[in-house]
């Protein structure tokens, strides 16, 4: 037996359902912080040297992220199969 849902939702409205940070005014704060820094004229800027305090921890975050859904769905494809192999066969 198959189910199948479909759900229309905005990205704000599914970080809200999973109880996600709004990070938008963090966001935007970065980029008026990078914006500060080009027009003033940084010698030597390197955009990339510019953002690693930024990527750090975005980057971490995305990998807990990552590794947290494997967990659940590895969690959820092991119920499944003590459900299959337990139910002696339909």
């Amino acid at each position: 037996m198959k189910f199948q849902i479909d759900v229309e939702m905005t990205p704000a409205e599914l970080r809200k359902l999973m109880g996600l940070p709004d990070l938008e005014a963090l966001q935007q704060r970065m980029l008026d912080d990078i914006q500060a820094r080009i027009e003033q004229g940084v010698e030597g800027y390197d955009p990339m040297e510019l953002m690693q305090p930024y990527l750090k921890t975005s980057l971490a975050g995305m990998d807990m992220m990552q590794r947290l859904f494997a967990a659940g769905m590895g969690a959820a494809a092991a119920a499944g199969k003590k459900q299959t192999s337990g139910s002696g066969g339909d």
